[in-house]
């Protein structure tokens, strides 16, 4: 005759912490396997119910309703020592970690293979270590360090006129696209389809360049854009004079980065005059183009067009663009710019 088994006489405190493990996201599959055992027994369920409902057999079962019985929650835990010994201890797996993060000598980043050559260990077991101290020798990212030494005053400067605009002004983001390609392709595209994304043939014809000024109005986010063979200061010139016709009664404060044909002398002669004295520029520092919002719909712009757009001339490519301005004008709206000038983080 089978021994009667144990009862859980479940505490409303251990209640609670058995259905917070069942009910964690990120608890372990046997933590909450045991768990569910334990609470079920508790509601006087037999043996066979619970193990067809848990999915586990009998024995499973029985074992782990006695365990907590005898040590209660502790019961539920794996003793020390189970399962096998690793291989390679503490001090291989340090010495992993730290080779792979000292550059290597002839090439320029380690592969997992060579490094575990080169320490004479298995290449699963440098996988493993990498993975597990999160060591990514095969990635790089770039930054770029702003020696301005007028980054913060520019800085602040272009953030207030974001955050507290002058009041019967527009703040305007301005710069140029340059070297936007008209590519065509030799064979038609195959669309997407169920279960096969689209395809489009490797090779392409190219059509020529196009230049593209564009003015993003920052506190009403429409853009106003002309397309250029060059991009010259001529050519900026003339699309300041767009824009002062285009905003006839307001202050204007352009933002702009520190491109040379920016800085022209025949544009600041254009600036100086009495008409034009309602236009003043504000310099972005030097590496931190972030700082103007119009690269943030030149992003935009990428993504939704050029990228996979298909253009057969270069009047296609700015008939396609100004079609697109237009559509994203109707939806306009500023973005949301939530960097206030506080110093970021290394």
């Amino acid at each position: 005759m089978p021994r009667a088994l144990p009862r859980m006489d479940l505490s409303v405190e251990e209640r609670r912490a058995l259905e917070a493990v069942v009910a964690a996201p990120k608890s372990q599959q046997r933590a909450v396997l045991r768990a569910r055992i334990v609470l079920l027994a508790d509601e006087l369920k037999s043996t066979q119910y619970i193990s067809e409902a848990v999915g586990v057999g009998p024995r499973i079962v029985v074992k782990w309703r006695r365990r907590f019985a005898q040590e209660r929650a502790a019961g539920l835990v794996d003793a020390p020592g189970r399962g096998r010994p690793r291989l390679h201890g503490a001090d291989v797996r340090l010495r992993i970690a730290e080779e792979a993060c000292r550059p290597p000598e002839g090439v320029s980043h380690w592969a997992t293979r060579d490094l575990a050559s080169r320490l004479g260990v298995p290449h699963v077991l440098v996988h493993r270590v990498l993975k597990a101290e999160s060591i990514k020798p095969h990635l790089q990212e770039m930054w770029l360090n702003s020696k301005d030494a007028d980054f913060e005053a520019k800085r602040t400067e272009i953030v207030g006129l974001y955050m507290n605009p002058p009041e019967n002004a527009l703040v305007i983001s301005v710069d140029e696209k340059t070297g936007i390609q008209a590519l065509g392709r030799k064979s038609p595209d195959k669309p997407v389809a169920r279960g096969r994304v689209a395809k489009r043939e490797f090779e392409y014809v190219r059509h020529g360049t196009q230049s593209l000024l564009a003015a993003f109005v920052v506190h009403q986010g429409s853009v106003t854009a002309k397309a250029y063979d060059r991009h010259t200061h001529e050519e900026f010139l003339d699309f300041l004079k767009e824009l002062a016709e285009r905003f006839p009664e307001k202050d204007l404060h352009l933002i702009l980065d520190n491109l040379s044909v920016h800085k022209h002398s025949k544009v600041n002669d254009w600036l100086a005059e009495p008409q034009n004295k309602r236009i003043t520029f504000h310099y972005t520092p030097t590496h931190a183009s972030w700082l103007n919002q119009i690269e943030i719909w030149f992003s935009i712009l990428s993504r939704k067009l050029l990228k996979r757009g298909i253009f057969s001339s270069k009047e296609e490519l700015v008939e396609k663009t100004m079609e697109y301005i237009e559509r994203y004008n109707e939806q306009a709206k500023p973005f949301r710019w939530t960097y206030t000038g506080d110093v970021l983080a290394a």
